[in-house]
This record gives structure tokens, C-alpha cells and sequence, in this order.
């Protein structure tokens, strides 16, 4: 039974479908293979057993009956824990938190809707506030790769349980990095949609019951296979996204391959490991073509960081925004000087910027976007890193005294994380993870996809084709993952 486990959703609802499987085996495989891995991992950090299992036996003898059924029926799925979940109030790592009669977030309820079988919450870092998934309440998360290095975050607990093949599905967030981070740590796929395209009611943060469609955040799929991101977004989606449509033709695809820009570090490995991702689209037919920096990086990683810190400061305590206004004429002196747009110093005027400032930060976001427009007129979509770097090790020291390390041995700032992902995420465009490959040490690297607005069809076409043609999810230890 446990072999069930390796099929990615798709496969899954196949054997479902054909009744090689049961719903409710299913889901016991599930939770047996987290209470076996949990010990290391500590990826699912809060589970509804009785419920689950209420619910697999309904779909059973939905089934068994002939009567309509979702797409998705029967397969048992976990939640990033900052989606509320009825029975599972999202906790985003505080106690105070989870302690709360929740009714499930939208996505949720849509997953439920197309008969998912929910189970589990994985974890994620305080408020899904760092690029490493701890808390207090719940512990840290371990990479399969090597459980001496991070997961990603935030949606770091969801990454780790699809790469252990506890889940086949998951659905997580992005407001920097959150769905591609941890992907690409993990060696599996996600979606970042265009903003706006799937809904965040339910998401904490915001506070809870909060309605606020939160500027840059986005609500998107994980999975071990392109078309699984496909299955769920069109779930999630509210029926805006097709579930299934075939794979781009590599062979007539133009991809823009974007690979340095002086602002944004890179370490050489992973720089190596999506080069040759882009040379085998090359030799498949792909038209690959390296470019500069899509739009001016400066302008880019000032306006995201101010539009960032207007969203992110809502969530911080109040004594903490009163320091940082204080600090905000000698942060203005710093910024003249040259101070880099993710400095101490940016951060402190990003966090109390005048909504005067956060209008000037728009205005450039929306000239950018206009200026990327005519690139996606010439490719369908750029490749480009995720991260600076592979999976890390655990560092749980304050923010401003972490740094990253590189293969050469030279240290980059923490926040450096927040380079490549910026592009897709202050724009509003959509992204797709994919695994490029691994390093020299065998820890995963993943590329994203990154298209128009609105291509989100196109990006994940592509990755399908990457997927099914290529290079695709492969577990730790095992050399090909398993499909029917």
C-alpha cells in the first residue's frame, strides 16, 4: 500500500478511479507514512484523524453508488498552517492563535468542495514571516534532503511532506518567495498565479476573518508534478484555470534564460544547475536566449520593498513601529549614502512608509510592468533562480546576524533571498517552480518559470513539458518518481 504513496495526485486518483484503492486506505497510507517520517521531519504538525476518516468513507460510498463525484475525491491532503481549516484554525506558529473556532478559508472550502479528503496542517514560521520553517509551538521542520538544513519557508512544512510523499497536494502562499522557496529546497513544484487569480479570505495573516486582499501576496498549488499544479489551481481558481490541456511543444517555445544581473547573487552552483536545465531545452527544440535584467533591478527592489513593508507592517507590534519611526531620519541619511534597498535602514522606512511613499513605490511598479510587457511579446516566458542558494543549514539566530553562504565560500545577506523572486512578485506575475536539478553535494535546485499576467496557462504548459520531457520531482534516494 505504501507504493500508492509515490504516485503524484494525478496517479493517485487513477488508482482511486479504478479501485486499486480505497479512500479510506488511502488516507491511512498517508497518516502512516507522517507518524513513521514525523520523528525526523516534523513536517505535518496537527492532524483531524476522525474527521478525515468520515470523510474518505463518504467518498467511498459516493463511489461505490455511481454518484457524481470531484476531481479530486478521495485524496488525502494536507494545509499550510496559515489557512484556516474547520477543526484546524490556521495557527501561523502562535499558540494564541490556534486556539480559535475557524471555518475553512476559501481555497480550503474549494478543495473540500472537489472532494479532498483534509487531514493535517503543516507547519510553517511565526506569521510565515522567514525563508526557515520554526516556531515555538510546533519545533523545526527538517529538509528529506538532509535534515540538517532548512525546508524554505514559509511554506516549508507543505514542501517537506510532498518531497516525503506524505501528501500528494498542498496548498500554500507567496509574498516572498513562500511557494518558490521551498520548492526549490525541496525538489518539487509550485505555482505562484498572477495576483488576484485565486483567493486569500481565510489566510492568516491578515488577522482572521480579515477580507483584505492583501497587495503582492498570491494563494497557489504544490505538488510533486506540473499537472497536479494544473488539477488543483483549477480548483482553487474557481474554475478560471482548465484542469488539464497538454504540455507546451518544446520545440516551438522561446524562453528567455536570465541569469545575472551585478545586484543579484548567485552562487555558481546553482547558476550551474539551471544553465543546464536551459541547455537541455535548447537541445530539445527550445529557442533559449540569455538576457540582462528583464527591468532596472534598482527600481525594482526599492518599490517591492516599500510596497512589502506596507503590507508586512500591519502585522508588526506597535512598540516596534514606533522604533522604527524613530529611526527613519537617520534610515533617510543612510539611503542617500548609497545604503542597499534591503539594508536595516530601507527596511526601518519600508515598514513606516507614508502612504505618499508607498503611491511612488506603485507608480514604479506599474512602469515596470508596462516596460516588461513587450519582452513577453518576444518569449513566453524567462527562466530565472529562485534562490541565491541551495537549502541551508539551520540558522534560527536574529535576522540582521544570518547570512548565506556561498560555494566559494564568500557570505551574502540574509535578505538576499528576497532578489530573484522579486521580479514575479511585485509585478504580479505568475511564476512556476520546477526542479532544475542538484548540486554537487546532491541538494536540490529549482528554477522558475515567470510569465505575462494572466499566462499563468502558459508557465504551467511549459512546466509540464519540462516535467514530462526532462527533468522532473525524483525523492531522495530514488531515482525516478512514479507514474500512471
Amino acid at each position: 500500500m505504501a507504493d500508492i504513496l509515490e504516485l503524484d495526485a494525478s496517479g493517485q486518483i487513477a488508482a482511486l478511479s479504478a479501485k486499486r484503492v480505497s479512500a479510506v486506505e488511502l488516507l491511512k497510507a498517508a497518516m502512516a507514512r507522517h507518524e513513521q517520517t514525523h520523528p525526523l521531519l516534523n513536517a505535518v504538525v496537527m492532524a483531524d484523524p476522525e474527521r478525515a476518516l468520515a470523510r474518505a468513507r463518504a467518498v467511498d460510498d459516493l463511489r461505490a453508488k455511481g454518484e457524481p463525484i470531484g476531481p479530486l475525491a478521495g485524496v488525502p491532503m494536507t494545509i499550510k498552517d496559515t489557512f484556516d481549516v474547520v477543526g484546524m484554525a490556521a495557527s501561523s506558529g502562535l499558540e494564541a492563535m490556534r486556539r480559535r473556532q475557524a471555518e475553512d478559508a476559501t481555497v480550503v472550502a474549494s478543495a473540500r468542495a472537489a472532494g479532498a479528503v483534509i487531514w493535517g496542517k503543516t507547519n510553517v514560521p511565526v506569521m510565515a514571516g522567514d525563508w526557515q520553517t520554526f516556531n515555538a509551538l510546533y519545533g523545526t521542520t527538517n529538509n528529506p534532503w538532509d535534515v540538517a538544513r532548512t525546508t524554505g519557508g514559509s511554506s516549508g512544512g507543505a514542501a517537506a511532506a510532498l518531497c516525503a510523499r506524505i501528501t500528494a497536494l498542498e496548498i500554500g502562499s507567496d509574498i516572498g518567495g513562500s511557494l518558490r522557496v521551498p520548492a526549490s529546497f525541496c525538489g518539487v513544484f509550485s505555482h505562484k498565479p498572477t495576483w488576484g487569480l485565486v483567493p486569500q479570505h481565510g489566510h492568516v495573516p491578515p488577522r482572521p476573518g480579515s477580507w483584505v486582499e492583501r497587495d503582492l501576496n498570491v494563494v497557489g498549488p504544490m505538488a510533486r508534478s506540473a499537472r497536479d499544479l494544473r488539477l488543483l489551481l483549477s480548483v482553487i481558481a474557481g474554475g478560471s484555470v482548465a484542469p488539464k490541456a497538454a504540455p507546451a511543444d518544446l520545440k516551438t517555445v522561446r524562453i528567455a534564460l536570465w541569469l545575472d544581473e551585478a545586484l543579484f547573487p548567485l552562487d555558481p552552483e546553482a547558476r550551474e544547475v539551471i544553465a543546464g536545465l536551459a541547455n537541455e531545452l535548447a537541445a530539445a527544440g527550445a529557442e533559449v536566449t540569455p538576457i540582462p535584467s528583464p527591468v532596472d533591478a534598482r527600481a525594482l527592489m526599492g518599490a517591492y520593498h516599500t510596497l512589502l513593508g506596507g503590507v508586512l507592517g500591519e502585522d508588526l507590534p506597535p512598540q516596534v513601529l514606533r522604533q522604527m519611526q524613530m529611526l527613519r531620519p537617520f534610515a533617510r541619511m543612510a539611503m542617500k549614502r548609497g545604503a542597499d534597498p534591503l539594508s536595516p535602514s530601507a527596511m526601518a522606512l519600508a515598514y513606516t512608509a507614508t502612504h505618499r511613499e508607498w503611491m511612488e513605490a506603485d507608480a514604479v511598479r506599474c512602469r515596470l510592468r508596462h516596460e516588461i510587457g513587450a519582452l513577453f511579446d518576444r518569449f513566453d516566458a524567462v527562466l530565472a533562480p529562485i534562490t541565491p542558494v541551495a537549502a541551508f543549514p539551520h540558522d534560527h539566530r536574529p535576522f540582521q546576524t544570518r547570512a548565506l553562504r556561498l560555494s566559494t565560500g564568500a557570505a551574502i545577506p540574509y535578505n538576499s533571498m528576497l532578489n530573484w523572486i522579486a521580479l514575479a512578485t511585485a509585478l504580479g506575475l505568475p511564476a512556476t517552480a520546477v526542479p532544475a536539478g542538484r548540486t554537487a553535494v546532491g541538494l536540490p535546485v529549482g528554477a522558475q518559470l515567470i510569465g505575462p499576467i494572466g499566462g499563468d496557462a502558459r508557465t504551467l504548459a511549459l512546466a509540464q513539458a519540462i516535467d514530462e520531457n526532462l527533468r522532473g520531482f525524483v525523492a531522495p534516494g530514488a531515482r525516478t518518481e512514479v507514474r500512471v
